[in-house]
């Protein structure tokens, strides 16, 4: 028994979704819906999947854009993303939709998380930590069960780079410290998907990453 990941970028904005499923299971795991959830939809019909829940790591338009048509079509996927971002997904204010001249809005939470909680669905086990500093209430979820040692890690580090700190709510030092308490301390193999770009490893940015190697 192996985690399936399959990475569906969006444009406009090469916002990576994710659909992660057990190998030995026809449930899968959607991560913040882009853009183009209909790219979603062909990955979950070419592997014959249903969807157990929708996380989002963040409220940002990009993250969250895809949550309506998700909802639509499986409805009772539960939506959930962090306590601190949840205000995000119904104003296009909170979201950055507004201020770039369109308007977008998600369906409400159904769940919100907070930091220590631990998610268990489609035959996994998720722990929630909170990393603010992209987005007040960005959260990341880290797999416990089964052990293969991955990280979701949205828009808070990326290879090479770390998530941009100048939109309302930001604030690097914060940010900075949150990866440090956080994610410094998982096993240096444990492999990073970003919000953006590539994946990468906890310990190649802990040596490597401009912002915050040791």
């Amino acid at each position: 028994m192996s985690v399936q990941i399959v990475t569906v970028e969006s444009l406009p904005f090469a916002e990576n979704s994710y659909v992660l499923w057990r190998s030995d299971r026809k449930e899968a795991l959607v991560i913040d819906p882009g853009f183009q959830p209909e790219l979603i939809v062909e990955v979950l019909q070419e592997h014959d999947l249903t969807v157990a829940a929708i996380w989002c790591t963040h409220g940002h338009v990009d993250h969250i854009a895809g949550n309506a048509e998700l909802k639509r079509r499986f409805p009772a996927a539960p939506l959930i993303i962090g306590q601190g971002d949840a205000p995000m997904l119904t104003d296009p204010m909170l979201n950055l939709s507004g201020p770039f001249g369109f308007e977008v809005v998600s369906p409400p939470a159904d769940r919100t998380v907070r930091q220590g909680d631990v998610l268990d669905a489609a035959g996994m086990r998720w722990r929630v930590e909170e990393i603010p500093g992209h987005s007040p209430g960005h959260v990341v979820y880290i797999l416990q069960e089964p052990a293969e040692q991955l990280v979701l890690a949205g828009d808070v580090l990326f290879r090479g780079s770390i998530g941009r700190t100048d939109f309302p709510g930001g604030d690097f030092d914060t940010l900075v410290a949150g990866i440090r308490r956080v994610l410094w301390t998982l096993p240096p193999e444990t492999v990073v998907y970003p919000g953006h770009g590539p994946t990468t490893t906890i310990g190649h940015e802990r040596r490597t990453n401009p912002f915050v190697h040791e």
